[in-house]
């Protein structure tokens, strides 16, 4: 398979182009994956554009591919989104990591009430900073046409609004309802998954009261970074995307 790489300057090309790639992405192409003139490269501007092409230049500073073929991917619809509540050991960031190489359009990082893990004052820039490196490094891995969109971080209450403009869907092992029985009504879809110790009642009260979904994965009980994959994993298959 060809090596994928992200362009922020990519906006449009046609066969015959050259798309120039630098920076910390020229350096990890040539110091790193060796890529040497003459190679096949996949090169998208995370916005749907993917052109695939051969290596011209291959210097530290610059990498420069001659497109051969030009491929324009529309957006998903409905969107797939994952609000994960912060988490402590890292696993918060390794369930953004693999919802980002399932399918997931978006992810929200929610402050819950049982969240042991805190984004404040310089943490809350350094916490968004290091979640769309994450993004970013899982889009190339698995060759996705659209970047993941990385949102601020919000509240539970500021996260019950998006229930005005979407299906919420609040992972709860003890709901009646299996997420496998859900069925798309045309909304976009947040997947919303608490800390370790799960989502407070109160938290889940006002969710609810806001128009939230309270649905199971099975009858086990997975970790908070194993539960929101999981789930985009089911959805990708209801939404008719797998």
């Amino acid at each position: 398979m060809a090596h994928f790489y992200l362009s922020d300057d990519l906006v449009e090309a046609r066969t015959g182009d050259r798309v120039t790639i630098d920076g910390p992405e020229a350096r990890h192409a040539v110091t790193v994956s060796r890529v040497s003139v003459g190679e096949s490269l996949v090169v998208g501007n995370g916005s749907g554009l993917v052109v695939t092409g051969l290596v011209a230049v291959a210097e530290h500073t610059q990498l420069v591919v001659e497109v051969v073929t030009v491929v324009e991917h529309p957006a998903a619809s409905p969107a797939l989104w994952l609000a994960q509540a912060l988490a402590k050991g890292d696993r918060d960031e390794a369930a953004v990591q693999a919802a980002t190489e399932l399918g997931v359009d978006g992810v929200v990082p929610w402050a819950a009430q049982r969240s042991i893990v805190k984004w404040e004052g310089a943490k809350v820039r350094k916490g968004h900073d290091r979640w769309t490196a994450i993004v970013r490094e899982a889009t190339k891995q698995s060759v996705r046409p659209w970047l993941p969109e990385v949102s601020p971080v919000v509240s539970t209450k500021q996260l019950a609004r998006l229930a005005d403009s979407a299906r919420l869907l609040v992972l709860d092992p003890t709901a009646s309802t299996p997420l496998s029985a859900i069925e798309s009504d045309g909304r976009d879809v947040v997947v919303v998954v608490g800390p370790e110790g799960g989502v407070a009642q109160g938290e889940l009260d006002s969710l609810v009261a806001a128009g939230a979904e309270v649905v199971r994965l099975g009858d086990t009980v997975l970790r908070t970074s194993t539960a929101g994959p999981a789930a985009i994993a089911v959805l990708c298959v209801a939404l008719g995307r797998w």
